[in-house]
């Protein structure tokens, strides 16, 4: 049977909260970024997350990749709140990131602010969160970055090569505009409200334009960095924004670590709970029996199956146009739909776990031994 779709949430976005149904043509225009040109497209149309539409908007790219042809590389960055487990969303900067490296030869910054989360959630001790940092880098890891080319920190061993440019940026800041872009009142701690200011140091680790690949909700921070970055000797920040990868039991939001684990596939899933939780708890576009299936055929645009399968995990362009038609013909039944991304999703994530298991050696050679580690080690900024 079809579940009752619940009623929308009205839409909220801030780069800590994301509910509701997302209008992403409105957040370009609320937030002032562009589309992606068809420039932008061909560049990277050998990337199925921008061929797919789920990378659709950014700030100054083209001149990021322009500089890069005529030899004034650009840099990467991005990072991990680490509290928990990761999902299956939160990959999906880090792929982008990944392809770019490999395509353009350029350095990577992975920040692990291991006092962010701490900050945000009341009931997080540091012991909980130094239990997921490992965990969390190995998952990152485990994706094939560059180890000659790629830095991976955590705020609170880094901070003394970070915290003087920290200071530089704090003071361009005042609380009203924190207060207006990050959601700050009264009830706010100061560690928090110091934070962003840890978050764009990274921006200035280059003297190359820094391009960002993360989700739209989190360009607040880079609008503020472009505002004061010329005023401490430092390139405004590009960035390329993704909308967001629903959850299970629907289309509105964003997977979440928070609230129901129902609507979240972790990282560490077995292939058994893979199964359960598509069969169990993926939204379906379907109709509600088997004979007005076949009659009227399916929705795929609120079926969350075809929606992860035309994101990522079908990759073949072909196959993925034959389901839809023949779901939305009637043809393919939701039980089908999600036999095949069940399968999808257990072959990736089995290769997946493989990886981020020979990832425990490989931790030191991204935070101190490799080549750009350090690089960084005998820096301060």
């Amino acid at each position: 049977m079809k579940k009752e779709v619940e009623k929308t949430k009205e839409e909220h976005v801030t780069p800590w909260s994301v509910e509701g149904a997302i209008d992403y043509e409105r957040l370009i225009q609320q937030f002032g970024t562009q589309k992606l040109s068809p420039e932008i497209k061909k560049e990277l149309s050998e990337n199925i997350l921008v061929r797919r539409g789920f990378y659709y908007s950014h700030r100054n790219f083209d001149k990021a990749f322009r500089e890069q042809k005529e030899g004034k590389s650009f840099f990467l960055y991005t990072g991990r709140a680490p509290s928990g487990p990761m999902h299956i969303g939160h990959l999906f900067s880090f792929m982008i990131t990944k392809f770019l490296q490999d395509k353009y030869d350029v350095n990577v910054y992975i920040q692990i602010p291991d006092e962010e989360k701490f900050f945000v959630k009341q009931d997080l001790s540091l012991k909980d969160v130094d239990h997921w940092v490992d965990d969390n880098m190995r998952e990152i890891i485990a994706l094939g970055f560059d180890p000659d080319k790629t830095f991976i920190f955590t705020n609170r061993e880094y901070v003394r090569h970070m915290y003087t440019k920290a200071c530089e940026i704090a003071k361009k800041i005042n609380l009203s505009k924190a207060k207006a872009v990050f959601g700050f009142d009264n009830q706010t701690n100061i560690g928090l409200i110091f934070y962003p200011a840890m978050q764009m140091v990274p921006t200035f680790f280059e003297k190359g334009m820094c391009v960002i690949p993360a989700g739209i909700d989190q360009d607040p921070y880079w609008r503020i960095q472009r505002d004061l970055a010329e005023s401490i000797g430092g390139r405004k920040a590009s960035q390329l924004h993704s909308k967001f990868f629903p959850p299970l039991q629907g289309v509105d939001g964003k997977m979440s670590t928070r609230g129901n684990s129902d609507g979240t596939l972790f990282l560490s899933d077995t292939a058994d709970i893979v199964k359960k939780k598509i069969n169990k708890f993926a939204f379906s576009g379907g109709q509600a029996t088997l004979e007005e299936h076949r009659k009227k055929g399916g929705n795929t645009s609120i079926d969350v199956s075809f929606q992860w399968l035309s994101i990522f995990f079908e990759q073949d362009d072909k196959k993925l146009e034959k389901m839809k038609k023949e779901y939305e013909s009637g043809k393919m039944t939701s039980g089908e739909l999600k036999g095949v991304l069940i399968e999808k999703l257990n072959s990736f994530l089995k290769h997946h776990q493989e990886e981020k298991e020979k990832a425990k050696s490989k931790i030191q050679t991204f935070m101190h031994t490799g080549k750009l580690a350090k690089e960084m080690w005998n820096k301060n900024f």
